[in-house]
């Protein structure tokens, strides 16, 4: 499992879209038909990316909708990983 903490879905979004872009919040809340809120929780990671939201985001930035998804996996196996610690081990061992 990983031990470095996965970029969040919102970094990216912010980092590699919107500041690049020059496009604000409100503006892509705008043309996604949500609230800024919306937004605004998912730049700052207190919202997840949910599957219509990748749907919009894939179409909006020319992206799969598997990309926003995927990213959110990481963080959220991450932080479960965390918050689990150490697994069970295996019930079969491979010959």
């Amino acid at each position: 499992m990983r031990t470095r903490k996965p970029t969040a879905p919102g970094e990216i979004l912010s980092e590699e879209f919107l500041i690049p872009l020059g496009m604000t919040q409100k503006q892509l809340a705008d043309h996604l038909g949500c609230d800024v809120k919306v937004v605004n929780r998912l730049v700052n990671g207190r919202t997840s990316v949910s599957a219509e939201m990748a749907l919009k985001l894939g179409a909006t930035f020319r992206t799969s909708p598997e990309f926003w998804l995927n990213a959110q996996k990481a963080v959220d196996l991450f932080k479960a990983q965390q918050k689990l610690g150490e697994l069970p081990p295996p019930v079969l061992k491979a010959s």
